[in-house]
């Protein structure tokens, strides 16, 4: 069985990991400046300088056969300071960037939040605040008023999860809070809750095209075939993959959720109690939802663990240095057999069948699933123009092949975007993290296609794994 003849081939970006530019244009600051900057470790300029090449690398995407790109909008780029004054250029450049995406015949599929809430809601709170709630709701109500033709695919949020657990429990996010599960928990709350207030605001205003968001799904297995092990692995399920997939397509927490959300917060000192409001906004909303982006890049293999809380983030890709150990949840370990990148992520294309597969029969509701992001970081090396990225070939091909399996099995998937179309900055890693299809020689902003890019074009011309 070959990919359907309307399976979409795309490529992936996000707007302060590929633009540069970040504090220029009248662009708004983001967190992500000042904490860099604290840091003092790399920056978001220049990123690939996309903000001046995207016409470069949208004739790559024709030349290369790529129909389909993820572009996210810098909120700050828009308003500045998140509300109020709206920064025109900011509105021009996107303009000029879907024109010259439909001038080389791919299709943009435009994220309106890919972690870049501006400073100014972000310091009152972010997504922890109602305020940014509404301000994320009249954001989006303005890209749709102005983009509305020339996008037709639409995604709010890009990884909720991610966001959550990297700004308040692996600290690795601004504001860098480490092990509040609590926040974490609102934080996706509060988000799931814009996202629903968004995608009723664009089903009421008429628009054409259609709207979903993106979650980061990593499935969960048990370390050991225990009742310890399972247990473990059905808490951090819940925390990370069940609760925004209820909030997304039930508009509400199953009891079996709620219960065990409730306990995390209280073992690690907080609460949730949700607002019955809310969940009328979001159940309204739930039916609305056009399709699932899913990123997926990795699993994990859960432990039964009863210690304290214990992460530490390996950003630097020395192997085997990667820890994760959540109070009253579990530990992730590594599992024999099973290959790892040098930032310690399994390579376990099963578990992207096994998710796409989970949501078929836990929710069948859905619609269409998207595979939003999907790549493998690498220490790309250039030789007299030459990137043999092997590696990253053989990571593609295999989870393409789980992904058919699961077209095969009776799955409604519609596309598939690799991470990352060009090298971008990579948010907790700097720039030696490479993912792109397209090497970037960040000093000169030239591009040199690797081995993926003539690999990928392959599979899309056949429509079909090598």
């Amino acid at each position: 069985m070959r990919f359907p003849e309307d399976f979409v081939f795309g490529g992936a970006t996000a707007a302060y990991q590929c633009e540069g530019e970040t504090r220029t244009h009248g662009k708004g600051k983001v967190a992500w400046d000042d904490f860099l900057e604290a840091q003092g470790r790399f920056s978001g300029d220049p990123a690939s300088d996309f903000y001046h090449q995207y016409p470069v690398d949208l004739d790559l995407c024709r030349k290369f056969h790529i129909k389909a790109i993820r572009i996210s909008i810098a909120w700050s780029r828009i308003f500045p300071s998140g509300t109020g004054t709206v920064n025109q250029e900011g509105v021009d450049y996107y303009h000029r960037v879907f024109q010259e995406c439909h001038k080389n015949g791919v299709e943009p599929y435009v994220t309106l939040h890919h972690f870049d809430t501006p400073d100014v809601l972000h310091k009152k709170g972010d997504f922890l605040n109602r305020e940014t709630v509404e301000a994320f709701v009249d954001y989006a109500k303005f890209c749709f008023e102005e983009y509305q033709d020339e996008v037709s695919y639409w995604f709010t949020f890009n990884e909720v999860w991610p966001v959550a657990t990297n700004q308040y429990i692996e600290g690795t996010f601004p504001p860098g809070i480490k092990y509040d599960i609590p926040k974490a928990i609102y934080s996706m709350h509060y988000m799931m809750l814009a996202h629903a207030k968004a995608v009723l605001a664009f089903k009421e205003g008429g628009y054409k095209g259609k709207i979903g968001v993106i979650h980061s799904l990593e499935t969960k297995y048990p370390y050991e075939d225990n009742d310890a092990d399972r247990l473990a692995a059905k808490k951090e399920d819940i925390l990370a993959n069940q609760f925004v997939l209820d909030a997304t397509f039930l508009g509400e927490y199953t009891k079996e959720t709620l219960d065990m959300i409730q306990s995390l917060a209280s073992i690690n000192g907080g609460s949730f109690e949700v607002d019955p409001q809310d969940l009328k906004i979001m159940k309204k909303a739930a039916p609305f939802n056009d399709y699932l982006g899913m990123n997926h890049y990795q699993s994990h293999f859960i432990k039964a663990y009863d210690g304290d809380n214990d992460i530490y983030h390996n950003g630097t890709g020395e192997k085997g240095t990667n820890r994760f150990r959540l109070k009253g949840i579990g530990e992730r370990m590594f599992k024999e057999g099973i290959e790892t990148t040098d930032w310690d992520w399994l390579i376990y294309p099963k578990g992207m069948y096994d998710m796409i597969m989970r949501i078929q029969e836990q929710y069948p509701m859905y619609k269409a699933i998207y595979i939003t992001e999907n790549g493998m970081g690498y220490k790309d090396t250039f030789e007299d123009g030459f990137i043999d990225d092997t590696p990253r070939c053989d990571y593609i091909n295999k989870h393409l092949k789980a992904l058919k399996q699961a077209i095969s099995d009776g799955a409604n998937v519609k596309g598939y975007f690799v991470w990352s179309l060009m090298d971008v900055f990579s948010w907790s890693n700097g720039y030696n993290k490479r993912y792109g299809l397209f090497y970037v020689d960040f000093k000169t902003q030239k591009r040199y296609p690797k081995c993926s890019a003539y690999y990928y074009k392959t599979v899309i011309d056949r429509k079909d794994v090598l």
